[in-house]
């Protein structure tokens, strides 16, 4: 999933791809391919925050990664996302 900018937005000031390790701490990477350095990693320590404890199939993990989101889209940053699966999973 990825957020992207529309026509009347400013350029974003950064991009953070977060991404699933698996079910041994630690569960979660934030990488980035380019923005400011301060920018990229005061978001990556409030994405972290909300999400070290929370594997994918954790109830609380939608909730925090809406939240995830929402920062990013404040920071006006492009978020991807690898779950390490698709991200329909058609049922389950």
């Amino acid at each position: 999933m990825s957020v992207q900018p529309t026509e009347t937005e400013a350029p974003p000031r950064g991009h953070v791809r977060i991404v699933y390790l698996g079910p041994v701490m630690p569960h979660w990477r934030v990488d980035s391919d380019f923005g400011e350095r301060n920018v990229i990693e005061d978001f990556r320590q409030r994405a972290l925050a909300r999400l070290l404890l929370l594997p994918p199939h954790d109830p609380q993990f939608r909730r925090n990664r809406e939240r995830v989101i929402r920062d990013a889209e404040r920071e006006n940053l492009l978020i991807d996302w690898d779950l390490g699966q698709p991200e329909d999973e058609g049922g389950s």
